[in-house]
């Protein structure tokens, strides 16, 4: 979840006020209730790899879960692409010839796709420590920033409450629109299940201590930075936690901070590439994407799609590159977000869908509600997404349709 955008969201949601923590409440109860929604998933179906795809391919059958696969995976390496271009981008800070150089900044940015595709590649457990290491980097100046920045805050910066020109009402919906993004992923841990152990136990504990610590980082980290930088100037920075963290341990704190920067966009990448192949190897296990993608090492790595998939994250990356990182950036994300939504609202229909057919769920309504409140958090978010978003998106997955039916096709000869 954590990856390179929460670096930025302070300035972006400057041009709101302090009214917008109120956005990241609004999105945080969303994606508690997303959180529930795959923990109770992940324990009714324990085993079954590919997260939203697997759920709802066992809740609403194989059309709806191939949708989510194929939505899922586009989703996956175009993000993957978009955090390559953010890795490049935080680099430039130690770089700076990277910002000018677009074929240095191509071969940058691809090194590290390819890099973190062989570290996935070694093993799950490979790949979990080079997780661990960076998710401990990546927090320590989020951490460092949202408790000791609370000290240095200024409560006039929070007045007006509402800076923006419209309500409170809309300011508090655009806010959300904007943070919810930046809980993505909260979906991740149930992926991989089949290289989990004890995944009924572990992948609910995952997904519930990860969306809560996330949230809180989020959250605290929002407030210290509004509430130390006056909106004014937030509203200009291209680095607000870099600038937050001058304004506490002076001007050399900020290379400090676009390091952490760094290492959290390379963490998600490595993350990301992780669940690139087990998407494609969960479909084709299913004989809804083509057999090559079944394919595994000896360490029980589908290394077929993983070189796949980083084989399109290069080809895009190669494509959007001469139009700058900002546009390219742009482009990634555009294509990436009502395609995970769309496996939002499956996943959770499927889960009601599941709850429906068991006849003790007579016994435990609230699960149902979590059902409801998970499939109008993504409806919500669907709203608040730009119409060229929504164009992009579901353009992508409606060219999937044509592949459903070969499929369908080869498997019944």
């Amino acid at each position: 979840m954590i990856g390179s955008g929460v670096f930025l969201l302070p300035a972006s949601l400057a041009v709101y006020g302090g009214i917008s923590l109120l956005g990241w409440i609004g999105s945080s109860i969303g994606a508690i209730a997303l959180a529930l929604l795959f923990s109770n998933l992940s324990k009714i179906i324990p085993n079954a790899v590919g997260g939203p795809y697997a759920y709802t391919h066992e809740g609403l059958g194989e059309f709806a879960g191939f949708i989510v696969a194929w939505g899922y995976w586009i989703s996956i390496w175009c993000t993957n692409a978009a955090i390559a271009v953010t890795f490049v981008s935080y680099l430039t800070v130690f770089i700076p010839v990277l910002a000018t150089n677009s074929l240095l900044s191509v071969c940058t940015g691809l090194g590290a796709v390819w890099l973190l595709t062989w570290v996935n590649s070694m093993g799950v457990k490979e790949t979990g420590m080079v997780q661990l290491i960076t998710t401990i980097l990546k927090l320590t100046p989020l951490i460092l920033i949202s408790v000791v920045g609370l000290f240095y805050m200024d409560f006039s910066n929070y007045t007006p409450l509402n800076v923006s020109a419209g309500s409170d009402f809309a300011a508090i919906t655009a806010s959300a629109t904007l943070t919810l993004f930046a809980f993505q992923g909260l979906e991740s841990a149930t992926v991989p299940s089949a290289n989990i152990e004890s995944p009924e136990k572990t992948i609910p504990r995952a997904t519930m201590i990860g969306t809560v610590v996330t949230m809180l980082v989020y959250v605290l980290g929002s407030a210290a930075v509004m509430g130390m930088i006056p909106p004014a100037e937030l509203q200009q920075s291209n680095a607000p936690y870099a600038d937050a963290a001058a304004i506490i341990w002076g001007e050399g704190a900020r290379k400090w901070v676009a390091f952490g920067a760094l290492v959290s966009a390379f963490g998600a990448l490595n993350g990301w590439i992780l669940l690139q192949g087990q998407i494609p190897m969960a479909a084709a296990q299913d004989k809804m994407f083509p057999e090559i993608f079944r394919k595994v090492n000896k360490r029980g790595l589908p290394v077929t799609a993983l070189v796949v998939s980083s084989a399109l994250i290069s080809a895009l990356t190669m494509m959007r590159f001469s139009r700058g990182l900002t546009d390219t950036f742009t482009f990634m994300i555009l294509l990436t977000t009502v395609c995970v939504l769309v496996a939002y609202l499956f996943s959770a229909a499927a889960y009601g869908m599941i709850l429906l057919r068991r006849p003790e769920w007579k016994e435990h309504p609230g699960k149902l509600a979590i059902a409801a409140v998970a499939f109008g958090y993504s409806i919500w978010a669907v709203v608040g997404t730009t119409q060229d978003a929504v164009y992009w998106g579901f353009l992508a997955i409606l060219v999937g349709i044509p592949f459903f039916v070969w499929m369908k096709r080869v498997r019944n000869e």
